[in-house]
């Protein structure tokens, strides 16, 4: 998958069902994604609206999200 700042997190999420799990290593505030609210605030959120809401970079997410997704895949 082609992650961009516009990429939508379902489908992130869709294809990589832990990978929220890692993102929440890196930045605790990713663990309002688990709550009820962030659970629908998932399904039409971009990289976009998760790096403000985290405050971290879009390029360091996207960094993270593909170092991640490549470490998984190696295993």
């Amino acid at each position: 998958m082609n992650v961009t700042k516009d990429t939508k997190l379902k489908d992130i999420m869709q294809e990589y069902p832990w990978l929220l799990d890692e993102l929440i290593k890196v930045e605790p505030k990713f663990k309002l994604a688990k709550t009820p609210v962030g659970k629908m605030l998932l399904k039409s959120a971009t990289i976009t609206d998760l790096s403000k809401r985290a405050g971290m970079p879009e390029d360091e997410l996207i960094e993270n999200l593909e170092k991640f997704v490549k470490e998984h895949e190696q295993q």
